[in-house]
């Protein structure tokens, strides 16, 4: 298909920066990743994401993360997994 079509797109340069990184590892540049997005919008006919408002359990988990608050993990991500996945043990009378 020729190209013949310009979008312009106003972003924050610190995201800008942080993506052109990420693009740049898999050697795809950011007008390739642009239209790859219009491409499998077109092919969904949608989205190709989720995108949804969140309900008010989560706008308060992001409000308290927001103020410094919540569970802080440090170990790797299947150490958490296996710990908060792991039936609770029955406490001895």
């Amino acid at each position: 298909m020729p190209k013949d079509a310009t979008i312009n797109a106003r972003v924050d340069r610190r995201l800008k920066v942080r993506a052109e990184r990420v693009l740049a590892q898999v050697g795809v540049s950011t007008s390739e990743a642009v239209t790859m997005l219009l491409h499998q919008i077109v092919l969904r006919n949608g989205m190709p994401f989720e995108v949804r408002v969140p309900n008010a359990e989560t706008r308060a988990a992001l409000d308290e993360l927001a103020a410094g608050g919540g569970e802080r993990f440090d170990k790797p991500t299947h150490e958490v997994f296996e710990r908060i996945s792991r039936p609770r043990q029955k406490r001895r009378a």
